[in-house]
């Protein structure tokens, strides 16, 4: 009997791909990367439904710490997003597939297969994730019914006649988490209309939230944060905490329209409270140890990291390069910062630290610890050239 190796979700896609797989003769196992969702009875939900729709073993993996090393950490230290707006909450996509290699090739499987539609974005990400770690065949049995008229009632019926459950909707949304934070789509969102109270999973609307404030202290070393207000804790359970005590307040609720890959505009509400805390702190301490030339080419190597993360090409070799300078570039990120939160709002108002790089007796703006006169040499030199093209004034009509 042929083996596939099916990426399991516990929804309706998944579900119907275990049936198909079924009947097409596959022995199937199913595997769930738990990489942080809302639910903390997630994994065993998912597990039992496995089990309910026939899979021959189902295997549940946790990736919330690599998902941290690998993603929530380099991120950081690039300070950048996708299209300067997305923080790439897709990111545990690449984690799925390669955790699916692995697991087929422990097992001795035949193929790999995985739930995604032919009309998004992670089709890509999971085709490109897959085809660079293996030469074993993809099967996409939701993608192969994209010429139905309704896809979704199509497998509703199939589950059905077959005596299984049909999963109800529980929003009116389509919403992926993890321990990045949480993506809805459908519905008005999609219509690009305003989205209703319904569409959040981590954060409060700040409109009702009664005004108040609480300030966090995070502690970063060599650009990681290592502790939350003097306790220690690791990546996952610090991401965890941020999430739910900066969602209390509305923090990290966004709505963004993308340049997706398929050609489309893709508009989605995303909530990402923990990242966002984390980023305004970083951010701070970056800006205050680093240098100028630093901080600005950070931010460039960034943008082309968060490009190869959201297009799914996280095995290219340009990776590795770009996390080695962003690595190096953490060296001083060392100290703390206060967040001082409010409704709907995350503040970096305080940064300690050793490596501030200062001039004994010049602050900027308050004190210079060099004479006028050097400071008035410095302008005109700065601005010489500026200043000397434009006296000469326009072209020469008498050349043309």
């Amino acid at each position: 009997m042929k083996h596939c190796v099916l990426a399991f979700s516990g929804g309706l896609d998944t579900s119907y791909c275990v049936l198909k797989l079924r009947d097409e003769g596959y022995k199937v196992t199913t595997i769930y990367v738990h990489s942080g969702a809302a639910d903390p009875e997630a994994a065993s939900k998912i597990a039992a439904r496995a089990v309910e729709v026939g899979a021959d073993a189902h295997i549940t993996e946790d990736a919330s710490d690599e998902l941290w090393s690998d993603i929530v950490v380099p991120f950081l230290a690039g300070g950048a997003r996708r299209q300067g707006r997305y923080p790439i909450l897709c990111a545990d996509r690449s984690i799925i597939a390669a955790r699916s290699v692995a697991l087929a090739e422990r097992l001795g499987a035949d193929t790999i297969g995985h739930g995604c539609t032919g009309m998004g974005n992670d089709q890509v990400r999971f085709d490109t994730e897959i085809r660079a770690r293996t030469d074993m065949p993809i099967l996409t049995p939701i993608r192969d019914i994209q010429d139905k008229d309704n896809v979704r009632e199509y497998e509703e019926e199939f589950l059905r006649a077959r005596g299984i459950s049909v999963p109800e909707r529980a929003s009116l949304f389509s919403v992926n988490e993890n321990l990045l934070g949480a993506t809805l789509s459908g519905g008005a969102i999609d219509r690009w209309e305003e989205p209703s109270s319904e569409a959040r999973v981590f954060t409060r609307d700040p409109a009702d939230i009664p005004f108040e404030k609480k300030t966090f202290t995070l502690t970063f070393e060599q650009g990681v944060p290592v502790s939350l207000n003097g306790q220690a804790m690791t990546g996952a359970e610090m991401l965890r905490e941020l999430n739910e005590q900066l969602g209390a307040f509305g923090v990290g609720y966004s709505i963004y329209t993308g340049d997706t890959l398929v050609g489309l505009k893709g508009r989605i509400v995303f909530e990402a409270p923990g990242l966002f805390g984390l980023e305004e702190a970083h951010t701070a301490l970056c800006e205050a140890v680093s240098s100028r030339l630093q901080n600005g080419f950070r931010r460039r190597v960034g943008e082309a990291w968060c490009d190869l993360v959201y297009d799914g090409l996280t095995a290219d070799a340009l990776r590795d390069d770009l996390e080695a300078f962003l690595k190096t570039s953490q060296v001083r990120v060392t100290g703390e910062v206060d967040l001082l939160v409010t409704p709907g709002q995350v503040a970096a108002v305080a940064v300690r630290t050793k490596n501030i790089p200062e001039r004994k007796g010049a602050v900027y703006a308050q004190k210079a610890a060099w004479s006028g006169a050097k400071a008035e040499g410095f302008t005109e030199l700065f601005g010489q050239s500026t200043v000397l093209h434009a006296k000469v004034g326009g072209s020469d009509d008498s050349t043309s």
